[in-house]
């Protein structure tokens, strides 16, 4: 197909469709060799294409020139971008030559970036100027040496906010309290704002998910794009100068988050991002530079009500080692912090170097922050499903933990002790299984408790069928609840700590 198509261009004939195909067709790697094999080196079809009267001819032979692995290309397509005058088509030989070594040509590439960042941009034009920018410093960003800012920023004083589970602030809010991390601090919708000065301090509590950082005398900026750039691109580089060491530009991406939307105007999100995203890279003189592929920061933009962004840092500079040894996981594993919230919930019942048992452990995660909450020894997990275990094992030697991992099913599985609790996240969290299945499957656990847990032993149970589950314990009167927790409204899952009474 690709030497028919090639044969056709080499007549001239229907170029624009033919290029089109062309480019579909060599995106294969084995059929983009076998057209070079029957080029032969000679690329002059191409680039006599690079003068065709009709832009996207040209446009389409400069990107089928990208595609060829050739170093002499390099020439040819930067002097045909210097001499295009239609502005769409200009984008494209930038994307060809990021394919090769450009590096000699680095100082003309910068000095055209900042010829571009100069000119007042007609209305009509705003797009595929955007686009040419882009397209050079995507082009300079993936042949320059990527240089990485260290953060240094501990004992700066901050304002971030952690973003936990919403039904439970208060157990986060209660840890930052406990550490003295806070100078001051306020529950919000979704997590705990938090002013400090002792930041390493956050990063020893495990119930957050995310922390994100405010900008400086900023709780809102206008949702037009240049206007929120202005305001926005000085105080996030002061910023990000307090808390790294580094004199380089900062690469960001940039996210837009609000209500639900429908196709249309998720595309026209897409060039919102595109828009604001360019408009900061001017407006910061280039010292923050989009590169949504490869980035040290999230700018997160949240749409509130009233027509606002509120604008948030994610820094990836400061990296999250919380959770390193869950290097496996399956597509029903628990989140590690809703795993280490689970624990501090249930903390009042459960006891230093106690015997437990995951019943469903999964992959591991609620053993591990059983065992990070307070020493557990020695601690069991037991699965049906035997990649899971495998993996459980993988994550617990990261751990640096000596957890017995077994792959059975627990309704066959027996020990040669009694343990002091059962912890685990119950098959049914968050998934859509089959009720009559999990109805089946609580009552024969719940059948091995007493072959399982000591007398005055404790379940910490996290379920996404709690009615399931309280129907279940009503049959069986040596179950004592002592705690329900809601921990999330929307697949109604909930936390039980129960008591055994052994009667």
């Amino acid at each position: 197909m690709e030497r028919s198509l090639y044969q056709e261009i080499c007549q001239g004939n229907r170029l624009r469709e033919n290029l089109t195909a062309l480019r579909q067709e060599i995106r294969d790697e084995g059929k983009r060799k076998r057209l070079a094999y029957e080029i032969g080196g000679d690329f002059t079809v191409f680039t006599g294409l690079l003068e065709n009267e009709d832009p996207k001819v040209r446009k389409s032979a400069a990107l089928i020139l990208g595609e060829m692995e050739c170093p002499d290309l390099v020439t040819p397509l930067y002097e045909a971008y210097e001499k295009e005058e239609t502005l769409f088509v200009r984008s494209s030989y930038l994307k060809a030559l990021a394919a090769y070594d450009c590096r000699e040509l680095f100082a003309k590439l910068r000095e055209r970036l900042a010829w571009l960042d100069r000119q007042q941009t007609l209305p009509e034009e705003e797009k595929h100027r955007r686009e040419e920018a882009a397209a050079l410093q995507k082009l300079l960003l993936g042949q320059e040496k990527q240089k990485k800012h260290r953060f240094t920023g501990f004992e700066e004083r901050v304002e971030v906010i952690l973003l936990t589970n919403r039904c439970q602030r208060d157990v986060t809010a209660a840890l930052v309290e406990e550490k003295e991390a806070a100078e001051r601090m306020a529950l919000l919708a979704g997590g705990v704002r938090v002013l400090t000065s002792r930041l390493a301090r956050l990063w020893e509590i495990r119930t957050w998910s995310e922390m994100l950082f405010t900008v400086p005398g900023m709780r809102y900026v206008s949702m037009e794009p240049k206007e929120a750039a202005a305001a926005l691109a000085v105080p996030v580089q002061r910023l990000l100068n307090r808390l790294h060491e580094g004199k380089f530009p900062y690469r960001f991406r940039l996210d837009i988050r609000g209500r639900k939307r429908g196709a249309e105007e998720a595309s026209k999100k897409g060039d919102l991002i595109r828009r604001l995203a360019a408009a900061i890279e001017m407006e910061s003189k280039r010292e923050l530079v989009n590169a949504p592929s490869e980035y040290e920061l999230e700018i997160r933009l949240l749409e509130t009500k009233n027509g606002q962004w509120v604008p948030l840092l994610k820094l990836f500079t400061l990296a999250d080692r919380r959770f390193l040894y869950r290097s496996q996981v399956v597509a029903t594993s628990i989140a590690p912090y809703n795993a280490a919230l689970i624990m501090e919930l249930a903390r009042d019942w459960l006891k230093p170097h106690a015997q437990v048992l995951d019943p469903f452990c999964g992959v591991g995660t609620m053993l591990v922050e059983r065992a990070r909450l307070m020493p557990a020894d020695p601690l069991y997990g037991v699965d049906i499903y035997e990649e899971a275990v495998q993996k459980a094992r993988e994550n617990a030697e990261l751990a640096g933990l000596p957890i017995h991992y077994i792959n059975r099913d627990i309704r066959d599985f027996t020990h040669e002790y009694l343990f002091d609790e059962v912890i685990s996240d119950m098959p049914g969290t968050g998934k859509t299984r089959d009720k009559g299945q999990i109805l089946e499957l609580y009552e024969s656990f719940l059948n091995r408790i007493p072959v399982l847990l000591k007398k005055n032993g404790v379940l910490v149970l996290y379920t996404g069928e709690p009615d399931i589950l309280k129907w279940c314990m009503e049959a069986h009167s040596g179950l004592f609840p002592e705690k329900e927790v809601e921990l999330n409204e929307k697949n109604g899952s909930s936390l039980f700590v129960i008591r055994y009474t052994g009667e």
